[in-house]
């Protein structure tokens, strides 16, 4: 199956966004380095205390007070939540795993971000936050030399991956489509905008303006006994691959 490639009118207009939402992930990822560098991620301190802290500093230094999805910041059990669950407000503890998702907005433009920090020196959190690039950089590969995926089969192999190096896939989708704000989104559609097991469209479809769609890349992975979990994610369809 072929998917659709867009006027070459269009090819400007697609270098402008692809300049302006790897921009917008550069900055999201010198915000997650000026969480880590001022140490925001300590013991001690809550989730939603931290959660603040992290928005006072993207609006004072980065310029992004608004941010398009709700910051999540998971420590200890609460890590084994996706996205979507709203568990209780935790402390962070001297050996926790903690995991940060942003969404922030820049100049119109939307990052997607996701980070894990291993505080301690837990041997087995150390190794489950090291699989996550490993896992993110198979999927991106993964996407880059298959013109024709479709978002379940990415979804397949990436939990696939994840179950074949002894962790699980803490979610129902891998990731989603992110570009200028609000994004592309489809009332009550929970499949077709998302890297899901039900969604057998090609990621590389066009949107409803002709351009082409863009996605971000999410890996939660879960300890089997539901202890822990970290996550990652970042821009699938631009950028290279984790070093």
């Amino acid at each position: 199956m072929m998917t659709a490639t867009p006027a070459p009118a269009a090819a400007e207009t697609e270098s402008r966004r692809a300049a302006a939402l790897l921009d917008a992930q550069r900055k999201a990822a010198l915000l997650f380095e000026e969480i880590a560098t001022q140490g925001l991620i300590r013991p001690g301190a809550r989730e939603s205390q931290i959660s603040k802290e992290i928005y006072q500093l993207s609006r004072s230094k980065f310029n992004a007070g608004r941010h398009w999805h709700k910051r999540v910041i998971r420590t200890g059990v609460n890590t084994v939540y996706p996205y979507q669950a709203e568990p209780e407000d935790r402390v962070v503890a001297a050996d926790d795993i903690v995991y940060v998702d942003l969404g922030p907005v820049f100049q119109e433009w939307e990052a997607d971000f996701g980070r894990t920090y291993v505080l301690g020196e837990d041997a087995r959190k150390h190794a489950l936050c090291a699989e996550l690039p490993k896992v993110f950089a198979a999927g991106k590969k993964r996407f880059q030399d298959n013109a024709d995926i479709t978002g379940a089969e990415l979804y397949h192999f990436v939990s696939g991956l994840a179950e074949h190096l002894g962790w699980v896939f803490g979610n129902d989708h891998a990731g989603h489509l992110v570009g200028e704000f609000p994004h592309e989104k489809i009332h009550g559609d929970r499949i077709s905008l998302y890297i899901h097991p039900d969604n057998t469209a090609p990621l590389r479809s066009l949107d409803v303006l002709g351009l082409k769609r863009h996605w971000i890349l999410e890996v939660h992975l879960v300890d089997r006994d539901r202890r822990y979990g970290a996550f990652y994610e970042d821009l699938l369809t631009l950028g290279g691959l984790p070093a």
